[in-house]
């Protein structure tokens, strides 16, 4: 049943289009409305009698304190990637061609980027032209403030849920699970949070709506579910696991995110890590006073001992409102396009810099030398992949030098030209997922099957080979639709293995894991694809003012290198076509390697010849060793 009925006046449904430009040909538009991505919850509604406004933050910023890290909530919120989700220019170039691609789908976006528009009503044109200033506020004080557990708890949600939640429940609004923006907020401004305000104060602070409510549930990964999962509701999940374009112009059969095209599984991933179990003794890798993690917001918004209001006690425990995640030129970008909305450059820069020691303490990096190959593993120290979220753009990857005995290089694997902004892959491992468009979504839009980075037609997952969190199983992830693709990862991995041969010469290896939230390939996708307006060229042209999203060097290791000359079986100095010919009569397993006459031939130096061995011969010969 469609329950936009609120809104259903003032959309216009289109219909499907085809734009031709000079040296860009705009596929056809997916026929979608704004039915299509219904989701449940809270519903838009006019500021009135029956919905308080969702107040801008510079109601809440006199108390709780730009300026001053003895009160660590609004000015770390304020340069947060949360603060300006609708300020971001990355976002709002691509719902520009989400928007070209399917009808309507912007509504999708705006839902969790500027909250406050969405339930005001100002997501609709789904380009975001309706949205005001304070809609740029992005993730809101007061929205979060107010948003209610889904799960009426007694004796531990505020007694006001109930009938808030029975009220959707009787109009059909209550969500499957959380994902898409289907949060629920107090349609009256009645702040919560997980302490007792008014015990600690001796009066309520936020009592224009009614009396500030205890609320458990802001201490909870749930919370931050209802946007850090992200699906496509314009498919449906088959039986064999294959997604398929619905009925076009209404809901989701189910209205549960797992019978939807997967987008982004931050929050899933979570659910099935070991944290979400835990708590788990980090030794205080993620900041904060206390060592033990469970849920988001102890990584998220780790707690030390501060006020949380320029009147209120120093709580032991107080969260910090950093929300720091992978988000460094973006932040730049956005100090730059909005010069009027006067955000405080030293709390943006703070901010850039918690994302990027977040990022450093993300992953471990730990080498070993196994006969002539360098062994790289990367251990996941995150509760989620490694790397996790939009996937569009965002990598990581391998970063080895080779030098010589006088410090000199010898090779290199994974370059990244700092000045074209472009990568070598072919020689190393990049952590990436990449989507894509099969051949029944290609024929009904025209754009190509195959990977793809149009995010809102994309019905496959071609790769994710993205490092899974501690306590994954194959079993759980594939019921989350987050299962590795072109890799294997055995239950209970968290690290993956990289071998690298190295090369003749080498004394010394430094492996760098390198983080890059934005690739070239997606910015120039960005701006090249556009049709629309000029969102594109507004992120390219910042995208290369800040840098070209600089990679970020989350973890070096150096290891001193043994020399070697795997596959020297004659002993002459080197691999020649002499040693090739006696490999034939050691490649029948490790009994042969009793004596010593077939361990030349052992490059990997596990007790066996086999196939490594023999690459390992090859490389040595063509390196000249």
């Amino acid at each position: 049943m469609h329950r936009y009925n609120s809104r259903a006046s003032i959309i216009t449904l289109g219909t499907a289009t085809a734009i031709l430009t000079v040296g860009v040909v705009w596929a056809t538009q997916l026929g979608t409305n704004i039915d299509d991505f219904f989701n449940p919850g809270s519903q838009p509604a006019v500021v009135g009698p029956s919905f308080d406004e969702i107040l801008p933050s510079v109601y809440c910023q006199s108390c709780h304190v730009p300026g001053t890290d003895d009160v660590p909530v609004f000015n770390r919120w304020e340069g947060s990637a949360m603060a300006n989700a609708a300020r971001d220019p990355l976002f709002w170039a691509g719902m520009a061609i989400a928007n070209q691609d399917v009808q309507d789908v912007g509504d999708l976006c705006i839902r969790c980027h500027a909250p406050k528009g969405w339930l005001e009503g100002r997501s609709t044109p789904t380009d975001g032209s309706a949205l005001t200033l304070d809609d740029r506020d992005g993730i809101t004080c007061n929205f979060c403030h107010r948003m209610v557990d889904p799960v009426f708890k007694p004796g531990i949600s505020p007694a006001v849920d109930e009938a808030i939640l029975a009220d959707l429940s009787s109009n059909g609004l209550l969500p499957v699970n959380l994902f898409n923006g289907s949060y629920i907020v107090d349609p009256v401004d009645r702040r919560r949070g997980p302490f007792d305000i008014i015990a600690a104060l001796g009066f309520d602070p936020h009592s224009s709506g009614g009396p500030t409510q205890i609320s458990p549930y802001h201490k909870s990964s749930d919370l931050c579910g209802n946007c850090h999962d992200v699906s496509n509701p314009a498919f449906t999940r088959t039986e064999d696991d294959q997604y398929v374009v619905n009925t076009l112009g209404q809901e989701h059969p189910t209205l549960d995110k797992y019978d939807m095209f997967p987008v982004e599984r931050t929050y899933s991933e979570w659910l099935m890590s070991s944290f979400a179990d835990g708590p788990i003794d980090m030794t205080g890798r993620f900041g904060g006073d206390d060592p033990l993690v469970s849920t988001c917001q102890d990584c998220h918004m780790p707690t030390a001992s501060k006020q949380g209001c320029s009147f209120g006690p120093v709580r032991a425990d107080m969260p910090q409102h950093d929300f720091s995640g992978g988000s460094t030129w973006m932040l730049d970008a956005v100090l730059n396009l909005n010069p009027s909305d006067n955000i405080d450059p030293k709390a943006i820069a703070a901010s850039k810099a918690r994302s990027i020691s977040m990022l450093q303490r993300a992953a471990t990096v730990e080498l070993s030398q196994v006969g002539c190959y360098l062994e790289v593993r990367v251990i996941n120290q995150t509760g989620h992949k490694l790397p996790t979220g939009y996937p569009e753009g965002r990598r990581m990857w391998l970063n080895v030098q080779f030098t010589d005995v006088l410090g000199d290089p010898v090779a290199e694997r994974g370059f990244y030209d700092g000045l074209t902004a472009d990568l070598t892959t072919a020689d190393t491992k990049v952590y990436e997922a990449h989507l894509g468009i099969d051949d029944a979504v290609a024929a009904a839009t025209g754009v190509p099957a195959g990977v793809s980075f149009h995010f809102a037609l994309n019905n496959l997952v071609i790769k994710d080979n993205r490092i899974p969190p501690r306590g994954f199983t194959n079993a759980e992830f594939a019921d989350i639709q987050a299962s590795p693709i072109g890799i294997d990862y055995a239950d209970g991995e968290y690290w993956d293995d990289t071998r690298f041969f190295v090369p003749p010469g080498s004394t010394d290896a430094t492996v760098t894991l390198y983080y890059q939230s934005s690739s070239k390939e997606y910015i120039e996708f960005l701006l090249n694809e556009n049709v629309t307006n000029t969102d594109g060229q507004i992120l390219y042209d910042q995208w290369v003012l800040t840098g070209m999203s600089a990679p970020i060097d989350m973890a070096t290791q150096v290891i001193a290198l043994a020399p070697h000359a795997g596959g020297d079986y004659d002993g002459s100095g080197g691999v020649d076509l002499l040693d090739y010919a006696e490999f034939p009569g050691c490649e029948d397993g490790p009994d042969v390697l009793v004596g010593v006459l077939c361990e030349p031939f052992d490059c990997d130096d596990d007790g066996d010849v086999d196939l490594y061995d023999f690459a390992g011969m090859g490389l040595s010969l063509s390196a000249g060793l």
